[in-house]
């Protein structure tokens, strides 16, 4: 055996199965694709789920790849030990009903030890115990030992989750030698101790089970096979631990680098090394697959893995922002595999760095916040409304507040955390849109099984012929529907073979208009499509004038599908999300990654990747261009074409997005190439004009830009016009071109006239508090000044003059707002706090008592009152809460 790095070994398991007659396919995106029970994909076959069910078939019989992984449970302990992580690479030779163990099993040993060329002494067999084909199999014609094999119970070696395809499994051990076992003489494969190394796991599946003991005899058996790439390296390299393999030791290299610490000398250090290497190269994979972060699902999962490096990198002393540096060790590293990781490159150190950066303005505050909170704690349970303010205002994930207090032998109140978190989801939830297509959430509603996939004529025609495959309602699916049935109007949806009416999908609208049933019109209001392209043309009654004319609607009546609505403003607008994505990257940079969109008659809203509002300039010159693609009247043309290809002459695919063999290439000239499947203008002239009318954040890391065209640029620009002309009335202006001199010459007349009040009311604020000091009463020996004011605006400056007028004094003052309460501020000199005067106190004892709250400092404080009519009570008892203080001082 030979070392060999990570990349080459990869490699040569491919090549190898593709010598076998297996297809090799790219790494899946770790984003499952139409896989719900998935926050990221965890294992070499959960992207194929659907090709071992035969739900989809597969591309070939064969099948290898090397699939990235993430798994996340034991989070806190990646780093704690060398053996935890959360990414990984699993390499997976796969059988969907053609070859089965006879081959699964000498195609690995003739890998280990023809290719990789393990010793075969070294390496051990386990089979389930029932499996006795199996046993025979590697005994007799693979060659292995008997003393080599093991057998194994259900636990270890019979794949199975609840009801569906199971079967025994079959593990091939590496035996590192004895300084790495237990001691125990009967030490063999499925030992707890490290010395026989599990490094392929090979499943016969071959029963179905019914989750009740029972096993039937699958049809057609499947082979599902998974070894870890970096374990492989362990053995292959020599190294203990996945750490010390070549290209992950690279990174953790650069690491050290940074943080100027060696490892294996400081053990607090190593951990931190290991917690910042594992985790830089799952974030690396995951934003290079197009997750975002963000305080949900799998974006929480990126926030907290960033975060907790961040973290790490402080305890090594890291006081900058680094993280965006190490990946791009990650991305050299990993490239030869993962190309699109260098075409992203930009992308990704983007959304790196902007992550930590955010993280960083708060990290040290929220630290000796978190410290605080310990030290006040009694007991060793932190409140749970002290972990959601650290989560809320300082951006620590719960998880990394558990870490922390756990190193300190702490735990967090986490019903209590996660019920303030539920509130606050609720406060902010929005009320969604009660129509009738969102309140169908039984099963029955959406029965389409059956039903073949609809034929979209839309792409060239706007009408069209078509026969009622089913149709839909509340209850479940009918083949006949009387109108005189539906209370209210209730709506119910046609399932056609064939129609023009685009269905939701891609961020563009479902289309409305009007289906001719038997010659009655009939209103479509919305139209959606089913996971498996099953479009469901969401209609009502009829036009009252023909409602007598159609009674029943019927499966399988012909029908005419007469108008589609608005499609060219759809069109234009959705042309014009694709000459704004180019104008964007072309003006801020190749990060911008479609976000999501909204393409409707209305207009578009473009959800992008960037991480700071965009300048008034910036805005103007992404307007320009998008403008200057429109004036040159360039043709839209469309091609259907293999994706290698289009990717290859530059089209931009969505991040996530799951694609077929086979796409939609939606060219603009040499200005903008996209893969879509939406409909679009067939020249940009067509778009008359595009004008931004908004850009905003949407969330950390992603802006939002919504515009208009065509006639909506044009009301939009009368709007404005109109605006501006009321607004050159209102200020007097001789004209709209007079409007910027006239305004400046206001604004700097207001200016003027608001310092000369500011000068007036100063004066008089400093002559009324004249007259109060004057009025002073004593207080416990103690000088008390209190008072109305004219403008909240002199508040401070009348306590600053009180305490300044010299001696031992407490001032309270209080003043209405424009909005009708009161403000109250109060000082203390430092006689006065040294005699116990507390202003804090002072001032929270008059704002209650006007309906209000607030506090402070001992020589300052403000606070808020809600009564006006309560002003005078609430000054007294300021002066009450005063003389206790005092009296309470002068007994102790």
């Amino acid at each position: 055996m030979e070392w060999t790095g990570l990349n080459q070994l990869r490699e040569q398991y491919l090549a190898f199965f593709e010598s076998k007659g297996h297809l090799r396919l790219p790494s899946f995106s770790l984003v499952p694709q139409g896989d719900a029970s998935l926050l990221l994909i965890n294992s070499g076959m959960a992207p194929m789920k659907k090709y071992f069910t035969y739900e989809v078939v597969p591309p070939r019989d064969r099948v290898t790849t090397c699939q990235k992984c993430i798994r996340t449970p034991d989070i806190e302990n990646v780093g704690m030990t060398a053996r935890h992580g959360t990414y990984f690479e699993m390499l997976g030779n796969f059988s969907f009903g053609d070859y089965f163990k006879r081959e699964a099993t000498a195609w690995a040993w003739e890998f280990f030890t023809q290719v990789i060329r393990f010793d075969p002494g070294l390496l051990y067999i386990s089979v389930f115990e029932e499996d006795d084909e199996a046993f025979d199999i590697w005994t007799k014609e693979v060659g292995v030992p008997n003393d080599h094999m093991v057998r194994l119970g259900r636990g270890d070696n019979f794949w199975e989750h609840g009801k569906g395809p199971c079967g025994p499994c079959s593990e091939i051990y590496y035996d590192r030698g004895a300084r790495y076992g237990c001691g125990s003489p009967d030490c063999k494969p499925g030992c707890d101790c490290d010395r026989f190394m599990e490094i392929w796991n090979l499943v016969f599946t071959q029963f179905n089970s019914d989750g009740e003991g029972h096993y039937d005899r699958l049809e057609r058996c499947n082979i599902d096979t998974g070894m870890g790439l970096e374990r492989l390296a362990c053995v292959v390299q020599g190294v203990d631990n996945l750490f010390e393999v070549d290209t992950v030791q690279n990174i953790m290299k650069h690491i050290i680098k940074i943080a100027g610490v060696p490892y294996h000398e400081d053990q607090k250090k190593d951990v931190s090394l290991r917690v910042i290497t594992d985790h830089i190269r799952s974030t690396t994979m995951m934003v290079g697959d197009g997750v975002l972060p963000s305080n949900e699902g799998r974006g929480y999962v990126l926030r907290r893995l960033l975060r907790r490096a961040a973290r790490h990198g402080r305890l090594l002393g890291v006081e900058r922002p680094f993280l965006s540096e190490v990946a791009a060790t990650v991305i050299r590293e990993n490239e030869s595999a993962y190309p699109q990781l260098r075409e992203k490159q930009d992308f990704i150190w983007k959304v790196i760095a902007n992550e930590e950066e955010n993280f960083s303005r708060t990290i040290d505050s929220g630290l000796q916040l978190l410290e605080k909170m310990m030290a006040d704690t009694a007991g060793a349970v932190l409140g749970g409304a002290d972990a959601f303010k650290l989560s809320d205002t300082y951006g620590f994930p719960i998880d990394l507040t558990k870490e922390i207090l756990a190193e300190h032998n702490m735990t967090v109140d986490e019903p209590a955390f996660q019920a303030l978190v539920r509130e606050q989801r609720e406060r902010s939830r929005k009320a969604r849109l009660e129509s009738g297509v969102g309140g169908w959430d039984s099963e029955a509603a959406l029965d389409t099984a059956g039903l073949p996939a609809t034929e979209f004529l839309g792409y060239s025609q706007e009408t069209g012929e078509a026969v009622i495959l089913a149709i839909l309602t509340e209850n479940g699916r009918v083949d006949h529907l009387n109108l005189d049935d539906l209370p209210g109007g209730e709506p119910y949806a046609l399932v056609l073979n064939q129609s023009p009416f685009y269905a939701e999908s891609g961020g563009q609208c479902g289309d409305s208009g009007t289906i001719l049933v038997n010659g009655v019109r009939i209103p479509v209001s919305q139209t959606i499509k089913t996971h498996d392209g099953v479009f469901l043309h969401y209609s009502g009654a009829p036009e009252p004038s023909e409602e007598a004319a159609l009674r029943v609607i019927s499966v399988g009546v012909p029908v005419a599908c007469a108008q589609v609505l608005h499609r060219p403003a759809i069109r234009a607008n959705h042309t014009a999300a694709h000459l704004l994505q180019a104008a964007l990257r072309q003006v801020l940079g190749s990060h911008v990654e479609q976000a999501g969109q909204s393409v409707t008659p209305a207009g578009v809203r473009f959800d992008f990747t960037h991480f700071a509002a965009l300048t008034h300039d910036e805005l103007n010159k992404v307007e320009r261009l998008v403008n200057e693609a429109i004036w040159q009247a360039i043709p839209v043309t469309t091609e259907v074409l293999p994706i290698e290809e289009a990717k290859a002459r530059g089209a931009m695919a969505l991040f996530g997005e799951k694609y077929g063999d086979t796409v939609r290439m939606v060219s603009v000239g040499d200005v903008s190439k996209e893969l879509c499947g939406g409909t679009h203008a067939a020249n940009t002239g067509n778009l008359g004009a595009f004008l931004i009318q908004s850009e905003s954040s949407v969330a950390s890391g992603v802006r939002r830009i919504e515009a208009v065209t065509a006639g909506g640029a044009h009301a939009a620009y009368h709007q404005k016009k109109n605006a501006i002309a009321r607004a050159a009335q209102i200020l007097k202006a001789n004209s709209a071109a007079d409007l910027e001199t006239r305004a400046q010459a206001v604004m700097t007349q207001l200016k003027s006239t608001e310092q000369a009040l500011a000068a007036a009311q100063e004066a008089l604020s400093a002559y009324a508090v004249r007259e109060l000091l004057a009025q002073a009463s004593e207080v416990g020996g103690v000088r008390f000044v209190s008072g109305a004011l004219a403008s909240p605006e002199t508040l401070r400056q009348a306590c600053d003059a009180a305490r300044q007028s010299g001696g031992s004094i407490v001032a309270l003052f209080a003043a209405a707002t424009a909005k009708g309460t009161l403000q109250f501020a109060a000082a203390a000199s430092p006689q006065a706090v040294a005699a116990g005067a507390h202003a804090g106190n002072l001032v929270r004892a008059a704002a209650q008592t006007a309906g209000g709250s607030g506090g402070g400092k001992p020589d300052s404080a403000m606070a808020g009152g809600k009564d006006p009519a309560k002003l005078q009570d609430a000054l007294a008892a300021g002066k009450a809460a005063l003389s206790a203080m005092l009296s309470k001082s002068s007994s102790r």
